[in-house]
């Protein structure tokens, strides 16, 4: 292991720092849902997520040569991927308590474990059934007592996990491309590819902001890139099991929002669905390191 690598608690203290910086970037966008489009959110935070990314890559000279590519392809389809489910999370959280938001975007690790199965030829395993089941039930007390209700939190959960599929599928293609791409131009590509698609709606009509909802916009691109820089060198410091436990505190400043900013307090579907999303989030992500151990040996 490198010396950047061991300093847990520098990677602890990064890792929570960057759930905060999500957390803010996600109030900034339901805050300014009620007025912005959701094409002119996406390009807001992207396009003022560049900013922090460019400047990190810059700081560690990878700024413009760590742009250089060998998969171009694999690129586009991350990026794509990402991209619609930038669309999709913002959409859902128009819709939806920033926590419940937040909890649909835990199932990601088990859905990604899914489709290790189903598109790379990973074995299903007992771990990932789990994973699978623990999901599903927390999904499912999530949504049955909405059943009969005005329908606007349905579709917000369908839209969130929607989302969750397409960060997935687009997770398991940073897998691949990986190998021989730098994280700054995996982050640097989908960020511009998703500013590029809330750019192409301006012609269906974009809202004429005031200060606080443009500055509502301008700080959840700002967030949301301090906050990726923030993952990676959490990552880069510490190893995934030793952030592992502080994965769900990152779950407490969305609830913490919901009170404080919004007047939401958690709904009894939450309570009862966050054990079970975050205990099948848990058995999927043990089963992605086990794999990776048996693959190094």
């Amino acid at each position: 292991m490198d010396d950047l690598a061991d300093r847990p608690l520098a990677g602890i203290t990064l890792r929570l720092l960057s759930g905060v910086l999500f957390t803010a970037m996600m109030v900034c966008v339901k805050a300014a849902s009620t007025v912005a489009p959701l094409g002119q959110a996406v390009f807001f935070r992207s396009a003022f997520a560049l900013l922090p990314i460019v400047a990190f890559m810059a700081w560690r000279r990878e700024f413009p040569a760590g742009l250089a590519t060998r998969r171009p392809a694999g690129h586009l389809l991350r990026s794509g991927l990402g991209a619609a489910a930038m669309f999709a999370s913002f959409a859902a959280l128009a819709l939806l308590p920033v926590a419940e938001a937040t909890l649909l975007a835990q199932l990601t690790p088990v859905l990604m474990a899914l489709g290790g199965v189903l598109l790379m030829g990973e074995r299903f395993t007992v771990h990932r059934g789990g994973a699978l089941l623990l999901a599903m039930a927390g999904v499912a007390v999530l949504v049955l007592p909405e059943l009969g209700g005005d329908g606007a939190s349905l579709k917000g959960y369908a839209l969130g996990l929607l989302a969750a599929f397409l960060s997935a599928g687009a997770l398991l293609t940073v897998r691949r491309i990986s190998r021989t791409e730098t994280p700054g131009a995996i982050a640097f590509y989908f960020i511009l590819v998703s500013a590029l698609a809330g750019l192409a709606t301006w012609p269906f009509g974009w809202a004429a902001l005031a200060g606080p909802e443009l500055g509502l916009l301008v700080l959840s691109g700002l967030f949301g890139g301090a906050a990726h820089i923030c993952m990676t060198l959490a990552l880069r410091y510490a190893e995934a099991s030793r952030l592992a436990p502080f994965e769900y505190l990152a779950l407490i400043w969305p609830v913490v929002a919901d009170l404080a900013i919004f007047g939401l307090a958690p709904s009894a579907g939450f309570l009862l669905a966050l054990p079970l999303v975050l205990a099948g989030a848990g058995l999927a992500v043990l089963e992605g390191r086990r794999i990776r151990w048996l693959l190094r040996r």
